[in-house]
């Protein structure tokens, strides 16, 4: 294997998929560029861009979509807000670990978490007539905003880092009063820099949401995956933080990818409040769709993006929330894989005169996780985006995930032992060869 990789084959993948700039390059992009080196060179890349799970698929979700199958269930379309065995499961599971109380109505099975978020901007901006604008917390995953620009809708941004604590109440209420927000996304745990919202920020959160009548779309892709808590006994505290327990206009994406190991079958479930689910809003009436919020979300939404989610999936996760309702699943074990091996890779890429780009979590340390981001004194995003594709790395730019900060963002999930210690050797090589 002969690294660094040639200039002229990188440049030739670059040209083959229109690329200009790596660090403005999208993550489907990059794997496209990752996977046109691979086939050139023969080299193998240590993946670290895209949050792939790297953990086996639950027994119990594997054997209950065969019985699904082996009842005729694929014969059948599903109910288009979802099967009632999964909404009383996703219902059951808010309860157990976030400690809200939620019907089972409200819980909305989805193509994945990002069909979630697409379904909740298309209607939840519907609401009023001139109040369309979506506030990011930055930097954050870029498809959402992405999705948000495909529909032509207004977008801002916080940057979360260096507001905290009081200091995100000042901004929220700077941001909100000035602009016509109708909703605030955010990750907690955060993509990319792994950083959590405390309880009292979630509060502050809810209490603008209040004020304003702001939809908080909270992202729970990485659900109890802060490792510092244990957050996964059903019933008991600690519970997960979330937003819902300051305000009831919310909506919640639920993965099943990364907590559940299930991402395959893409399927998730966005829930609402109560209170929001049968809110009427008149304008929605004006555009033809269902006066309430809720019916609206999957009547209108989800029949116009999918007619609904794959029937023996529903199945699957709701074998997995059944389990681990009756906690004959403990989700959280295996995910602490991911912890051990942040711990090591970061300490790796330190070892080579890297630093974290985001390294505190308000005025925590920050957890190890499913992400990481680093950055190198003296290097743009651009720099180091084409070093790591010299040296065999894919990891995706922090340009995309909407900060100045110089740096890229490290997934862990992917990266076995023994690519540990190749990406000790190709990080040596790295800095010996600059």
């Amino acid at each position: 294997m002969q690294l660094p990789v040639d200039k002229n084959i990188i440049d030739a993948a670059l040209k083959q998929f229109d690329i200009k700039l790596l660090s403005q390059t999208s993550i489907r992009e990059l794997v496209a560029v990752i996977k046109y080196i691979e086939k050139e060179t023969g080299i193998k890349f240590l993946r670290m861009d895209m949050g792939i799970p790297g953990l086996t698929t639950p027994q119990v979700a594997i054997d209950s979509e065969i019985e699904a199958i082996l009842q005729g269930k694929t014969a059948e379309y599903a109910q288009i807000e979802g099967e009632m065995i999964l909404k009383k499961e996703a219902a059951q599971f808010l309860r157990n670990f976030l400690d809200i109380n939620i019907s089972a109505k409200s819980c909305i099975a989805t193509v994945g978490a990002i069909m979630g978020s697409m379904i909740a901007f298309l209607i939840a901006a519907k609401r009023e007539k001139n109040r369309n604008g979506i506030l990011f917390f930055d930097p954050g995953f870029p498809v959402q905003k992405r999705q948000a620009i495909a529909l032509n809708l207004p977008v801002f941004s916080l940057e979360i880092f260096n507001n905290r604590g009081d200091k995100l109440r000042d901004e929220l209420e700077r941001i909100c009063s000035e602009n016509p927000i109708s909703m605030i996304l955010y990750s907690n745990p955060n993509n990319p820099t792994w950083t959590c919202l405390t309880h009292e920020e979630l509060k502050i959160v809810g209490e603008i949401a209040n004020k304003y009548d702001i939809i908080i779309i909270e992202d729970l892709a990485y659900f109890g995956m802060d490792f510092r808590e244990d957050y996964g006994i059903p019933g008991q505290p600690p519970f997960q933080p979330t937003v819902a327990k300051y305000t009831n206009n919310y909506f919640l994406l639920i993965s099943s990818s990364k907590a559940f190991n299930y991402a395959g079958q893409r399927i998730g479930i966005l829930a609402v409040s109560d209170e929001l689910y049968e809110k009427e809003y008149p304008n929605l009436v004006d555009q033809g769709w269902n006066c309430r919020l809720g019916p609206a979300l999957f009547i209108d939404g989800l029949t116009m993006l999918s007619a609904g989610v794959g029937h023996t999936a529903q199945y699957g996760l709701a074998g997995i929330l059944n389990a681990i309702n009756n906690n004959k699943y403990q989700f959280i074990e295996p995910l602490k894989i991911y912890q051990e091996r942040a711990s090591i890779m970061k300490q790796l890429f330190i070892d080579n005169g890297f630093q974290l780009a985001y390294d505190r979590d308000g005025n925590k340390s920050l957890a190890d996780g499913f992400y990481f981001t680093v950055s190198k004194k003296g290097w743009t995003t651009e720099f180091l985006c084409q070093k790591f594709l010299q040296y065999g790395l894919g990891a995706i730019s922090l340009s995309i995930c909407g900060t100045q900060i110089n740096g890229v963002r490290i997934c862990v999930s992917q990266m076995k032992q023994t690519d540990l210690y190749e990406l000790k050797n190709r990080l040596e090589q790295m800095i010996t060869n600059n």
